[in-house]
């Protein structure tokens, strides 16, 4: 028997592939965006405390109560946005679903929606999944990866329905701007178009910069889904817990797809990450972290022929290697993982037309350990 595919052209994710070529070769992964070391251990302690307690049944649908309080509380401390724990926030199993149950709920066939690319490669099959098609806006290192918002303009449509941004940016680092969001708010000022906003790196902002989410534009905020993850802030990728916050309306709509998705979440996770953010220090904590990480990082590449832009947020360190070769990026990233022990993601596979800028990704939450092998080997090169 044969299937007829939804997603023909679609195959093994470069993450998996790139992952597996490391264990593999025995090479340095610093493809996939994972830590190599553990969460905290009082986060495990209270994961124990939650299941010996008998907290091992299904959760609520919408997620557990002290955990959506715990996160309107600390969205009003941070970002002066209201939202309520009721009806406005949903928890999920990771960002991913977050981003699906959004398509879902608001794309019928035949809807647009915007997407800039490179874009992470889960957003345009939840596009196309849902009926719907993505219009892509290309970002390039020519110009610094940055929004031409007049190019957005040309490609708002009637049948534009969502328009998809990720602030920090995976791959690029990338933050929006002030300036982006008043520009965006004009763009959709009077339209039927939402914004589905993934901030999963919302802690990991580095150089003194503010996070700023669209749902914090006034003009935005009732057309925002407003997507995050505890897994990239706690370290706990693999436990895959995430969120959804928007006004009410959007949440019912949200809500009645996540519940034939995945339901529920994960019970005793949830009351440990409640109980956890009662502390702000254990998430506030996390942007020095990893801004020491990426500093030490560039500068053990410093005797290096890379270029490279510090990134203002995310984990992720993209470095261009126009002065060293001008191989195809995926060829030399897959050359390199067997040659010199060092994997990487190749940016142009983020593209839907696999654009080559020259440039490789490389995730620094790695012990220093790793991260300052690494840079020795391709220093060498």
């Amino acid at each position: 028997m044969t299937i007829n595919s939804k997603q023909p052209q679609v195959g093994t994710t470069i993450f998996t592939v790139m992952s597996q070529l490391a264990a593999e070769t025995g090479a340095l992964n610093l493809s996939q965006g994972f830590p190599n070391y553990n969460c905290s251990p009082k986060l495990i302690e209270l994961v124990n405390h939650y299941m010996q307690k008998g907290m091992n049944q299904y959760a609520p649908m919408a997620g557990i109560m002290p955990l959506r309080e715990i996160l309107a509380q600390k969205t009003a401390d941070l970002y002066n946005l209201q939202y309520n724990p009721n009806d406005e926030i949903t928890i999920v199993s990771g960002c991913t679903e977050a981003i699906y149950a959004t398509m879902a709920a608001i794309v019928n066939l035949g809807d647009e929606v915007i997407v800039f690319e490179p874009a992470y490669d889960s957003y345009v099959p939840a596009i196309e999944l849902n009926g719907g098609k993505a219009v892509y806006v290309t970002l390039t290192a020519a110009n610094d990866f940055a929004i031409d918002w007049a190019e957005v303009k040309t490609k708002i449509t009637e049948r534009t329905r969502a328009i998809m941004l990720t602030t920090p940016h995976n791959p690029t680092g990338k933050c929006l701007t002030l300036e982006d969001l008043n520009q965006l708010a004009d763009l959709v000022k009077g339209t039927d178009i939402f914004i589905m906003s993934d901030e999963v790196y919302e802690h990991i902002i580095f150089d003194s910069r503010q996070h700023l989410s669209p749902a914090m534009h006034p003009a935005l905020k009732e057309r925002t889904f407003l997507c995050g993850s505890f897994g990239k802030t706690f370290h706990t990728t693999g436990w895959k817990l995430g969120y959804c916050m928007a006004p009410k309306a959007l949440t019912a709509e949200f809500r009645k797809t996540h519940q034939w998705i995945t339901f529920a979440s994960p019970t005793p996770m949830q009351y440990a990450f409640a109980d956890f953010m009662k502390d702000p220090d254990n998430y506030l904590s996390v942007r020095a972290f990893y801004e020491e990480k990426r500093d030490k990082f560039i500068h053990w590449l410093k005797g290096s022929k890379f270029t490279w832009k510090p990134a203002e947020g995310s984990f992720f360190q993209m470095l261009s290697y126009t002065a060293i070769t001008d191989e195809p990026d995926y060829d030399l990233a897959v050359r390199w993982t067997k040659e010199i022990g060092v994997a990487s993601i190749p940016v142009s596979v983020f593209y839907h037309n696999r654009y080559d800028n020259k440039i490789l990704r490389f995730c620094f939450a790695k012990d220093d350990e790793m991260l300052e092998k690494a840079a020795e080997r391709l220093c060498r090169l």
